[in-house]
C-alpha cells in the first residue's frame, strides 16, 4: 500500500493537475487574490460619476454654425439603460453558460472582471473626452432653442440659449460617442472571448467560426449607427468612440486571456499557472512518497 494512502498517514494524495478549479472551491479565494482589482473598479465608478455631473466646456457656437446643428430632436433608438444590458449583462450571461458547461472559476472570473474594466475605462475615458471637448451635437439648436427663436450676441454673433440647462449641457458631448464606445468595449471584448473559446485562428479556414465572432462587432456597429440616424452624433464621434472602445477591450482583453492565435488561447493565464502549481506539488509529492516510505522502513526496524 502506498505510503500516502496508509492509515494515519498524514500525507494525502494530491487531486489530478487538470482538475478545474470551480466557485465551490476556489471562488472566495479567487476573489480575494483580486481585492485591489475590484477596488479599482469601484474608484472607476466614481470617477466617472464625477465626469458626468461636472458641466462640460461649452464651446463656441456662433449663427454661422447652425447649419449642420440643425438637425430635429428625436428619441434614442438604443435608450441609455439598455447598453449595459447590450454591453455586459449580455456577456456575462454568455460567460456563465460557458462556466456551467466548463467549470472553471478563473475563465469566470477573468472574464466578468475583464469586461468590466474595459467598459468602465472606456467610460471614464469617453466622458472625460467629452468634457474637455464639448462638441456641440447636430440637434443643438432645438436644445439651445427649444421654441425655434434663435437669439444671438449681437457682437460675437455667440448663441444666448434660453433651453433647459441639463438639456443644453448634454447638448455640450457630442465627442466621443457613449453608446458607441461602451457598446465597442463590452461587445468587443466578448468577440475575443469567443474567438479563443471557438478557437477562430486554428487556421483550419472555418469561415463559420469567423462569422460568430463578428456578430458582437455587428451589434455594436447597429448601435453607433443607430446615434447619427437619431441626429445625437456627427459621424466623427462614432467612429472615435468605436476606436476608443476596441482598443481598450483589445488591452483589457490580454490583460487576462492568451491571444486567441496562441494554442493555449483558451483558458486565461490565471488557468495555466493554476495547472503548473498543481503539477508542481504533486511532482513533489510523488517524489517524498519514496523517501516517507524509506523512513517508515527504517522506523519499524
Amino acid at each position: 500500500m502506498p505510503a500516502s494512502s496508509a492509515p494515519g498517514s498524514s500525507t494525502q494524495a494530491a487531486p489530478p493537475a487538470c482538475a478545474f478549479p470551480t466557485i465551490r472551491s476556489h471562488g472566495a479565494s479567487v476573489a480575494r487574490s483580486h481585492a485591489y482589482d475590484w477596488l479599482a473598479l469601484l474608484l472607476l465608478v466614481v470617477v466617472d460619476g464625477l465626469l458626468n455631473a461636472i458641466e462640460p466646456f461649452h464651446r463656441f457656437v456662433g449663427a454661422g454654425m447652425m447649419t449642420d446643428l440643425r438637425y430635429p430632436m428625436k428619441s434614442n433608438t438604443v435608450p441609455l439603460w439598455a447598453v449595459p444590458i447590450i454591453a455586459v449583462i449580455g456577456p456575462v450571461i454568455i460567460f456563465t453558460v460557458i462556466y456551467i458547461r466548463r467549470r472553471n472559476v478563473y475563465d469566470l472570473h477573468h472574464a466578468v472582471l475583464g469586461i468590466l474594466f474595459s467598459v468602465l475605462i472606456t467610460g471614464v475615458l469617453t466622458d472625460a473626452i467629452k468634457d474637455a471637448v464639448g462638441r456641440p451635437r447636430p440637434n443643438f439648436f432645438w436644445r439651445c432653442f427649444p421654441d425655434g427663436i434663435a437669439v444671438f450676441d449681437n457682437v460675437t454673433t455667440g448663441v444666448i440659449c434660453h433651453g433647459h440647462a441639463s438639456v443644453i449641457k448634454e447638448g455640450h458631448k457630442s465627442f466621443p460617442s457613449g453608446h458607441t464606445s461602451w457598446s465597442f468595449a463590452g461587445l468587443g471584448f466578448l468577440s475575443w472571448y469567443l474567438a479563443g473559446k471557438i478557437t477562430v485562428f486554428d487556421r483550419r479556414g472555418h469561415v463559420a467560426k469567423l462569422c460568430i465572432v463578428l456578430v458582437p462587432l455587428l451589434v455594436a456597429a447597429m448601435v453607433a449607427i443607430s446615434r447619427v440616424d437619431d441626429y445625437w452624433h456627427h459621424w466623427q464621434d462614432v467612429c472615435t468612440g468605436g476606436i476608443l472602445g476596441l482598443v481598450v477591450a483589445s488591452v483589457c482583453y490580454l490583460q487576462f486571456f492568451p491571444a486567441p492565435s496562441d494554442e493555449r488561447g483558451f483558458w486565461p493565464h490565471a488557468h495555466f499557472r493554476f495547472i503548473s502549481e498543481r503539477e508542481s506539488v504533486s511532482l513533489m509529492q510523488r517524489t517524498r512518497e519514496p523517501l516517507d516510505a524509506m523512513e517508515a522502513g527504517r522506523g519499524g526496524q
